[in-house]
Formats: structure tokens, sequence, C-alpha cells
């Protein structure tokens, strides 16, 4: 299997990793000392800190799904864009169904987990769609 081939299995089972609500299935995608940031948060470093924020998001959104949209290498690293789709129906939340796509950037550790991704999304977009819901 080339390094690309294994790279897309990898974004394949993150996905679904993410459609589980089992958190710390999502963690073990990452190297150990891996990092996950959204937007510009501060970084969750190790699989604890990682499980912890998906976590956050599968409790807010109890049916969330995620949609692997495109998987491109890019330089020395891959960028996975993805679509969450889900009804913000957890404790404390909107009732209101939110889309909305973004994209990390990959650098992927010698051991073929990700060492670091940088996540991306409108989160002005996202704000909205948790007042109003899917345009």
């Amino acid at each position: 299997m080339s390094v690309a081939e294994a790279v897309r299995a990898l974004a394949e089972r993150y996905t679904e990793a993410w459609c589980s609500q089992r958190a710390a299935s999502v963690a073990e995608h990452f190297a150990a000392d891996g990092s996950l940031q959204v937007n510009d948060g501060a970084p969750a470093v190790g699989r604890a800190a990682i499980t912890a924020t998906a976590q956050g998001f599968m409790t807010a959104f109890p049916d969330l799904q995620v949609l692997l949209d495109e998987l491109r290498a890019d330089g020395d690293g891959y960028v996975y864009h993805w679509t969450l789709v889900g009804t913000n129906s957890g404790p404390g939340g909107t009732g209101k169904r939110v889309r909305i796509s973004g994209y990390e950037e990959w650098k992927i550790s010698a051991d073929g987990l990700i060492a670091r991704s940088l996540g991306h999304f409108d989160a002005a977009e996202y704000a909205r769609q948790l007042r109003e819901g899917v345009a």
C-alpha cells in the first residue's frame, strides 16, 4: 500500500470514528503526542485532550455525522475536507440542524497516524446555524 493509500484509509477510518459517538476512537487516529487545533483555539495535545474535544462535538450533536468530502496531498502533508451534519440537541442545545463544511491540515507521523491537525471552519456561519438552523 502506498503512503497516499494508507492516508486515504486513515481518513476513511477517522471519518467513521467521528460518526461513532465514541470520542476515544477519534483520538486513536492521532499519534500519542498528536494535536488537534480547531480554528484559533488552543490545541488539544495528546489523546486524552483530543478525546475531550471530540466528545464536546458528540455531546452537542447526538446525531453527528461527518462526511469525507475530499482528501488531497499538500506539500509534505494532507488536507482533509469534511462536512459536519447534525442537530444541536445535546444538553443546552438550540435544537437547530447544522451543516457546516471545513478542512483539516494534517501532518502525518512516522507511524502513519495524525501528528498535527489544524482544523478550520467558518465560525460565524456555524454560530448563525446554531441560532437559526440550516438556511
